[in-house]
């Protein structure tokens, strides 16, 4: 099972990729994995909106069945 993760501007260059494909089951073992893995998440994760097959959860939604996590962070405008 592998759940395919986007990453979109400030999140994508924090990342060094525009997507990934991930194993972890759990929303809170895939943020928790992908500090790990991108240390410059570290700063803007926890700001970002964490869509899971475009709806928002909370951390201990299970990603069985899951299609794409969209991580995007706080965008400016005016």
């Amino acid at each position: 099972m592998s759940v395919r993760v986007r990453y979109f501007a400030a999140a994508a260059e924090a990342a060094g990729t525009d997507a990934e494909d991930r194993a972890e089951t759990g929303l809170a073992a895939l943020r928790a994995a992908l500090v790990e893995d991108h240390p410059a998440l570290s700063g803007i994760l926890d700001r970002c909106a964490v869509l899971v097959d475009g709806e928002r959860h909370d951390d201990d939604a299970p990603l069985a069945g899951v299609t794409h996590v969209d991580v995007l962070p706080p965008f400016a405008g005016g």
